[in-house]
């Protein structure tokens, strides 16, 4: 995210500059919190100016656990242990029972692009409902549960300002998830502009929100104060 704002301000007739604002949702939501925690070490030469999330992934442990059972659940655990296997050398065969590596591995060849290609997924997933682990949670055994900690986002510097949105119907990153990291945001001294969106599930938290985010990020641009909505 952060290169791609350097690329930006190098493009002729991008408008790009050195200030930006990274915006986020799910597992982007997730990128854009720890481009808040890595911007001043990694790109010392930009100024973020604040940080965009909805329906963000943050406690990764808590949102595994609960999600599980889940055909999503499924979907993103599948995706998770395929992808940390290769990334960080965190054996499967740990957690997996062989007969769902089939599945797993066609999972892996499928992205999501639109509508269309989440049916073709839980089509994909169907096997896992009988067959995928040999263990209830992952987080229970090393290197999962470590692995997992370390790549939950902690607090930002409390001098960026973050934008959190989450639909108050998502079963895929429940609302106390985001209202605990919201919470821990907030004791770090963070502000913090919460919108909580209510008959909205996990699909719709970035389009829901869109308006107010857009609005949020032109205030940080003009320089306005921060809106704060943590209890001081």
């Amino acid at each position: 995210m952060i290169d791609s704002a350097r690329v930006a301000a190098q493009l002729p007739g991008a408008g790009g500059g050195r200030r930006f604002v990274v915006w986020g949702h799910s597992q982007g939501g997730h990128a854009a919190l720890f481009t808040g925690i890595i911007a001043k070490a990694y790109a010392p030469e930009l100024a973020l100016l604040g940080v965009a999330a909805a329906a963000p992934a943050t406690d990764l442990v808590k949102l595994m656990n609960e999600d599980i059972d889940s055909v999503g659940g499924k979907n993103i655990t599948a995706m998770t242990l395929w992808s940390w296997q290769r990334v960080f050398d965190a054996k499967m065969d740990r957690v997996v029972d062989r007969r769902a590596m089939p599945a797993i591995d066609e999972l892996a060849k499928e992205c999501i692009e639109g509508p269309f290609d989440i049916w073709i997924r839980q089509r994909t997933e169907r096997p896992l409902q009988q067959y995928f682990l040999t263990t209830k949670h992952p987080s229970d055994v090393e290197p999962w549960h470590t692995l997992l900690t370390e790549n939950s986002p902690g607090a930002l510097p409390a001098e960026v300002p973050v934008f959190l949105a989450q639909g108050l119907d998502d079963v895929i990153i429940r609302p106390q998830v985001t209202e605990n990291y919201a919470a821990a945001l907030c004791s770090a001294g963070s502000k913090v502009r919460i919108l909580s969106m209510p008959n909205i599930g996990h699909g719709r938290a970035a389009q829901a929100s869109t308006e107010a985010v857009l609005d949020w990020t032109s205030a940080r641009f003009a320089g306005k104060a921060a809106p704060d909505d943590c209890p001081r």
